[in-house]
């Protein structure tokens, strides 16, 4: 049997064969024994059992034959160019400290951490920095990962029209100065276009806004209104005919039944709830990403450890019970869940499956957890045509797997049990062959922490 070689042979190698022990293909369905994808440039050929698949002569075989097989996994919600606790010591004081380009190739960085995680696309959510809302940035490392210039999962970044005082905005201090480039808050339905239009003629692949207050800053309570609905309908629709997606951070029941009236694409973030808004997204079938890594007892000592004040760690502590609630009762309720961590300044980036552990102690299946991160996840993005499950047709985004998710959802944790991940075709990262490959060359935690001094 020829094994996958890493190197040159690897990248011009056309047709590849993968030769599996179990295949969860992301539809939801039983675990199939013995399976063979046939994947010819960057999609899949055929997909079916040994024996039943015609594997074209002359094609280059991985043997997976002890793994599991699986979609590549997709985080909804993320924020890579944050000050992340894996690679800076103080994240309030880096916001000043590092510039833009430096952060740019943290955020490769970051996205690299999570690729080789098993995470292929990843939606990053944006970030305010102190020099402008970093949407040319953001822009520019998705282009230069679409280039192939460096090796990285699959972004779609945003553009982030929101309110002046909004929980976007305040991400950065009160007092910062605000003398951008590019536009960072706009007031009133015709200015948010405007702002829209401009950070889509940057080159976001979607709008992120914000109709709620939030937990993670220090001025101001999650009930604060931060747009009208005449505000948020302008930006839906405005993203709506550029054929854009909208995010809507919110996290109060009325902010939810604002996003279900303006009929926004999914809802982020599962804090507080009513009767009324769960009915109402359950009726309009928006997915919703629940966020509940950022929600932890773990997160919090994270958040202590790199700099957060004191009265923001007793904020995400009060709410951290209505988070789990909501979450129980939204998946009860049979709502659309499309998996989402908010990774930003904490937890440690690269540790997005532990979402997947969240929901599974807060009741869900493993295989349903599965889905949120595969179908769920891509359908929520407009994906869903070429990602999320593997079947004829669709981008050979794999991974090989020690373990069964389905059985133990634990095993995607860990770095160890990831022995391959390909993205388009091509395994970037590969434990199988002779050749291994990795996407990043050295150890974890052996890079300097720029900001520690």
């Amino acid at each position: 049997m020829e094994a996958a070689t890493g190197g040159v042979a690897a990248t011009q190698a056309k047709v590849r064969v993968i030769r599996g022990g179990w295949l969860i293909d992301g539809n939801g369905g039983a675990v199939t024994k013995d399976p063979v994808i046939v994947v010819e440039g960057k999609r899949i050929k055929a997909i079916g059992k040994k024996g039943e698949v015609k594997e074209p002569e002359g094609a280059q075989v991985i043997d997976a034959g002890k793994y599991t097989l699986m979609p590549g996994l997709i985080d909804c919600h993320l924020h890579l160019a944050a000050f992340n606790c894996a690679s800076f010591a103080n994240y309030r004081v880096s916001i000043w400290e590092v510039t833009p380009q430096l952060q740019m190739l943290y955020m490769l960085f970051h996205a690299q951490m999570c690729l080789e995680m098993g995470f292929t696309t990843l939606r990053d959510l944006g970030r305010a920095t102190s020099r402008g809302p970093f949407v040319f940035e953001a822009c520019a490392v998705r282009d230069a990962i679409n280039a192939g210039i460096h090796v990285g999962p699959r972004l779609h970044v945003c553009g982030r029209p929101i309110i002046t005082g909004s929980h976007l905005d305040l991400t950065l201090p009160r007092a910062a100065a605000r003398n951008f480039d590019l536009s960072f808050t706009a007031d009133g339905p015709w200015a948010l276009r405007s702002l829209a239009r401009e950070h889509l003629r940057a080159g976001a692949d979607l709008l992120k806004t914000s109709v709620s207050g939030g937990g993670g800053t220090a001025d101001e309570e999650p009930d604060v209104r931060n747009m009208t609905l005449e505000e948020l309908e302008a930006i839906v629709d405005e993203g709506h005919a550029f054929h854009k997606p909208t995010a809507a951070h919110c996290f109060t029941a009325e902010s939810h039944k604002m996003c279900v009236r303006a009929k926004v694409d999914t809802i982020e973030h599962m804090v507080f709830h009513d009767k009324e808004s769960i009915a109402m997204i359950k009726d309009s079938g928006i997915p919703v990403t629940p966020t509940l890594s950022h929600r932890t007892d773990h997160a919090i000592e994270v958040r202590a450890k790199i700099g957060t004040q004191r009265n923001i760690l007793d904020k995400m502590k009060k709410i951290q019970p209505y988070t789990f609630e909501t979450f129980k009762v939204m998946h009860q309720a049979g709502i659309k869940i499309a998996m989402g961590t908010d990774l930003g300044p904490e937890p440690e980036i690269g540790t997005n499956a532990r979402e997947l552990e969240l929901y599974v102690n807060l009741g869900m299946a493993p295989m349903e957890a599965i889905q949120t991160a595969t179908r769920n996840a891509a359908e929520a993005l407009w994906l869903g045509k070429d990602l999320g499950t593997l079947e004829n047709g669709k981008l050979a985004d794999i991974l090989a797997v020690d373990g069964d998710p389905s059985k133990d959802i634990a095993v995607l944790c860990d770095k160890e049990n990831m022995k391959m991940v390909m993205k388009e075709g091509e395994p970037w990262v590969d434990k199988l062959s002779a050749t291994p490959r990795r996407v990043i060359q050295f150890e974890p935690g052996s890079w300097k922490i720029i900001d520690n001094a």
